[in-house]
């Protein structure tokens, strides 16, 4: 199997030098003289003007004669090899790849959106030249085919526990999972993955109208399930306190009454309305 190797060309600058003398030579000699040597050298000078090219910073080109890959230019510069060379410009560059929302299944079947942000670069050109038809389209396809085995991999959300790792609270492991299948993916194209992350994230539109009132459900039951845990806290400390100091002997009667009212004034999503007793508290 090959692999990609680093070529050495001529300097386009001394090439060029070379050519224009041919040139000036060639049309000096078909003025002054009736030889075919000064056609020659014209002939010679046009034959040679191909193989000059040009490699921009953090780009390169690949070089290949009739089918056989010679090597690759990276260093950037005016630069001249064979004119029968062919060649090819693969950029070096980091680039970004925002791929479109695709709708898939999660783990447990909930149809969810969800597209991912890839920032990659091309580190070997024979790969990304020769291994691969097109390695840009090979980058944007691979990447959706990851994104849906990620979805599977993991539920969009768990309502009841926190202990699963799932694609809206597992931002880490869920990114590096991805990083990791995109990585063993797109080597064969040469493909170096910088990183790889969930950029979008959401419930398809036919169920996302009853996952928010679920997730507004839970929400209040965990709201609810604090407040009470905080009230029954304070009627103890309270009942405890008046116990202490002895403020008050209350019987079990009054107990329950005291706690009856405290827990409504503690619980209610209103401000009670205070009502006093002129009696007794048993009247």
């Amino acid at each position: 199997m090959s692999k990609e190797k680093e070529f050495s060309p001529l300097s386009g600058y001394l090439m060029a030098f070379v050519v224009l003398v041919l040139l000036l030579v060639g049309v000096a000699g078909i003025i002054t003289t009736r030889t075919p040597l000064p056609i020659v050298l014209l002939v010679i000078s046009f034959v040679l003007m191909p193989g000059f090219f040009f490699v921009n910073p953090n780009g390169s080109v690949v070089l290949v004669l009739f089918g056989d890959y010679k090597g690759t230019v990276k260093i950037n510069g005016f630069f001249w090899v064979n004119p029968f060379f062919s060649k090819k410009s693969i950029s070096l560059r980091a680039r970004n790849f925002d791929s479109e929302k695709i709708k898939v299944n999660d783990k447990v079947g909930n149809p969810i959106q969800i597209g991912v942000i890839l920032v990659w670069q091309v580190r070997d050109t024979f790969k990304a030249a020769f291994d691969v038809d097109n390695y840009e389209n090979f980058v944007r396809i691979q990447s959706d085919s990851a994104v849906r085995k990620l979805a599977g991999m993991y539920p969009y959300d768990n309502f009841d526990t926190d202990s699963e790792v799932t694609l809206r609270s597992g931002h880490d492991e869920v990114n590096s999972a991805l990083e990791e299948n995109l990585k063993n993916r797109l080597d064969i194209a040469g493909i170096h993955v910088i990183e790889a992350r969930i950029g979008y994230l959401a419930y398809a539109p036919e169920i996302a109208s009853a996952m928010l009132r679920r997730q507004q459900a839970a929400a209040v039951v965990s709201a609810r399930y604090k407040i009470v845990e905080g009230a029954v806290t304070m009627v103890q400390m309270a009942l405890e306190h008046l116990s202490k100091e002895n403020i008050i002997e209350l019987d079990e009667e009054r107990k329950a009454a005291m706690v009856s009212n405290l827990m409504v004034v503690l619980c209610a999503d209103k401000d009670v309305s205070p009502v006093v007793n002129t009696g007794t508290l048993n009247h």
